[in-house]
């Protein structure tokens, strides 16, 4: 497959692997990039952004990114925490008092971070609209008791992970978390990264697909199919119902748990900003604070018996999981995104990757993986 963009001569076999996922693995779109020590290395992007009418895949295309969104809520989270703003093991009652009812008044924005708030689905069933409105979903979590004490176990907490860290930076900043992202990163660095997509970038927006031979999904009931529909408020993937990911509704909307829309180029270099700082600017988040985020929280089967995958969480990140998401060491710090979507850093190795694609595979996606591996093998010649 031709593909669009450039590498550095270095890193010619990321350029390599990424053609293969194309005959290999049926990529339709996709785009990678990379930065190494603040200097892009890498910017790639070919194939199909619409497969019905077949618009190319181009370098300011974007496509829903899922829960690669937990990244970019956990970097503001940090960013406060940095500047003294937040504390993040002191109670999110602190800064939002009507959050300390029923049994929540020791839940702490680390304990959210990592998915042991005890609050990883509602009991109240939101229609999407209200959910679009966002202090309908407040006044939800407000009346929500934990699930378990809070602490004492995790579990994915794929929707209420970004309402209630959302909510708490509201309440810190006076900004909704998509704006408050802007003013104090995206615009500053140029990110075509959004949560909640402006209405002109809808003509950018690259088209979910799914796979062949993608697992079917678990009973709608069921507490995980729960958790990423937010009780049925929106289809998944489902996604050319109404309220599904391919749902310019949706996507306009803050969902910041899952909600955000991004090129590559724009993750890599938001990674990169926090590990290393781009193009010789100072790191936007410090050793100390990356420190903090990568101490291990959370691991292990979760608090309703979900199979122990092999995920690792920090502090709002994933970390280096080889049975999960291999990353480059110790030091690296993601998120991942529902399909194969995946996003990374690392301050010992200066690295700041991204990939994003518009055919959704499921767990065990290799395309992410290899062309880790690739830069990895680059580095170690270089």
């Amino acid at each position: 497959m031709e593909h669009n963009g450039w590498a550095d001569e270095r890193f010619g076999a990321v350029a390599d692997v990424f053609s293969r996922n194309f005959t290999e693995f049926g990529e339709l779109g996709a785009s990678v990039a990379v930065f190494v020590d603040g200097r892009q290395v890498v910017d790639l992007w070919g194939g199909v952004a619409d497969e019905r009418t077949g618009r190319p895949w181009d370098e300011h295309t974007v496509v829903p990114v899922f829960s690669c969104a937990k990244g970019v809520v956990s970097v503001c989270v940090h960013l406060l925490a940095q500047e003294g703003r937040l504390d993040l093991d002191a109670p999110v009652a602190r800064h939002w008092p009507e959050f300390a009812r029923g049994g929540k008044e020791a839940i702490t924005p680390r304990m959210v971070l990592a998915h042991r708030a005890g609050l990883p689905v509602l009991d109240r069933s939101l229609s999407f609209d209200e959910i679009t409105q966002w202090m309908p979903v407040v006044r939800a979590i407000e009346e929500q008791k934990p699930l378990w004490e809070p602490g004492a176990a995790h579990e994915y907490h794929g929707h209420t992970f970004g309402f209630v860290l959302g909510e708490l930076i509201r309440r810190v900043t006076g900004l909704t978390p998509g704006a408050y992202f802007r003013e104090a990163v995206a615009d500053r660095l140029g990110l075509r990264t959004w949560i909640g997509l402006p209405e002109e970038e809808v003509a950018h927006l690259a088209r979910l697909a799914e796979a062949e031979g993608r697992p079917g999904n678990p009973d709608p009931e069921s507490l995980i199919m729960r958790i990423v529909t937010m009780n049925g408020a929106f289809a998944f993937p489902g996604l050319d119902a109404p309220h599904g990911w391919n749902d310019p509704a949706l996507l306009r909307a803050e969902i910041p748990g899952a909600g955000a829309v991004s090129s590559a180029r724009s993750l890599a270099t938001l990674y990169a900003a926090a590990a290393t700082g781009v193009d010789g600017s100072a790191r936007l988040l410090t050793r100390e604070t990356v420190t903090d985020a990568l101490r291990e929280l959370t691991a292990g089967p979760s608090w309703s018996g979900f199979p122990d995958l092999g995920a690792r969480w920090g502090s709002g990140f994933l970390l280096d999981a080889p049975r999960f998401r291999p990353m480059l060491g110790a030091r690296s710090f993601g998120n991942d995104g529902s399909g194969g979507q995946f996003a990374f850093g690392d301050d010992e190795f200066g690295v700041g990757f991204a990939y994003t694609a518009n055919r959704m595979i499921g767990h065990g996606d290799a395309r992410s993986a290899r062309l880790i591996g690739a830069v990895e093998e680059c580095m170690s010649k270089a």
